[in-house]
This record gives structure tokens, C-alpha cells and sequence, in this order.
């Protein structure tokens, strides 16, 4: 798994954080070399494929050009992680990582902003919509998201669409987004992507 230091990353931290139900999540916390703190944490969840070292250039930009605190939570049963992932364990993996950012001296009074790719994408909306009413979650960002795994079953395996209905793991942004409220939604989207339509 490539590692900060492999993307010119000097303030960084290599972490485990334990969840309620027993496992340990691999994550990177990045804060900005030499700016000054923006104020802003981003809480990163990555898509199904890969782990979070493929997405450290976009950490490396959020903190050393934007400003921002950046934590990279992986999920259970992906790269250093432990655990089986499936939807009800990444959604107390989602939780935990907020919680975390909500505990920590330094980060607490910040202003959050989750931000997810592809399967990211549903965990950041299901844990926004948890969430809603907190007042610390500031901004959502979904980079290529799905509307719901099932509904995405047809385009990305289409000999599989018969079987869509059967799918356990559902993700159903389609249904949460829309009860947002108030929560300003930054939708990142391109037209080459092979998975999501």
C-alpha cells in the first residue's frame, strides 16, 4: 500500500482506531506542511476498489494546498484493517471515524466535510443523514456515487441483473439524499467511468 511519505506528505500520522464492535481501522491523518489550518477536516472514505494510499494525492492537495485536515479512514476488511467488510460493519466504521475527529483535542472544533468516492459516496450520505443536526458536518463532496448498489447491478454487470434484487448490500443514496437538509452537496462526476454510469 504506497504511504505518505512516497507522495511528499511530511505531517502526516499512521493510525488504528478501534471501533465500538472490535476491530481496528487503518487511517492517515494529514494536516497542512506550511499553511496554516483552514479550519475545515475532511473525513475521506475511498471507493470499493484500492485502498486509502491510492487516494493520498488528493489528500496531499486538500492539505497542502487547500489547507484542510485530512482523515483517510479505510474500512474494515480493506488493506491494514480488520474485519469483513459489509454495509452494517462500514456504516459503524463511518461512525466511528466522525466520532474520532469529534474526541481529538485539535480537530474537534472544526468544521467537517465528508467526502467519498464511488462506494464512499453512499457511506458519506448515510452517515451525513445520521448525523443530520448536529451542526458539525458542513459539506458533502460525491465523486462518481451510485444511486444504490441494486440499481447499479444492470449497467456494471449486466449478466447479473436478473440477480439485482437478491443483492444483501443496498446502499440506497437514491432514498437518503433527499432528505438532507441544508446540507450544501458538491457532486463530482465523470463520463468514463466504467463502474458507475
Amino acid at each position: 500500500m504506497p504511504s505518505p511519505t512516497q507522495f511528499n506528505i511530511t505531517n502526516f500520522e499512521d493510525l488504528h482506531i478501534p471501533t465500538p464492535d472490535g476491530e481496528s481501522l487503518h487511517a492517515f491523518l494529514t494536516k497542512p506542511a506550511n499553511l496554516r489550518s483552514n479550519g475545515i477536516t475532511v473525513l475521506m472514505f475511498h471507493g470499493n476498489a484500492g485502498n486509502i494510499g491510492y487516494r493520498l494525492p488528493i489528500a496531499r492537495i486538500l492539505s497542502d494546498e487547500i489547507g484542510c485536515n485530512v482523515l483517510m479512514l479505510q474500512y474494515r476488511g480493506y488493506g491494514l484493517s480488520t474485519g469483513t467488510p459489509n454495509e452494517k460493519g462500514i456504516n459503524i466504521d463511518s461512525q466511528t471515524g466522525l466520532d474520532w475527529i469529534r474526541q481529538r483535542p485539535d480537530l474537534k472544533q472544526t468544521k467537517i466535510v465528508l467526502y467519498g468516492q464511488s462506494l464512499g459516496g453512499a457511506v458519506s450520505i448515510a452517515l451525513a443523514l445520521k448525523n443530520q443536526g448536529t451542526g458539525d458536518i458542513k459539506g458533502l463532496m460525491l465523486e462518481n456515487t451510485f444511486t444504490s448498489i441494486r440499481k447499479m447491478i444492470p449497467s456494471a454487470f449486466p449478466p447479473a441483473r436478473y440477480l439485482a434484487p437478491l443483492c444483501h448490500q443496498n446502499w440506497p443514496s437514491d432514498e437518503m439524499i433527499p432528505k438532507l437538509k441544508g446540507l450544501p452537496v458538491l457532486f463530482l462526476s465523470g463520463r468514463k467511468d466504467e463502474i458507475v454510469p
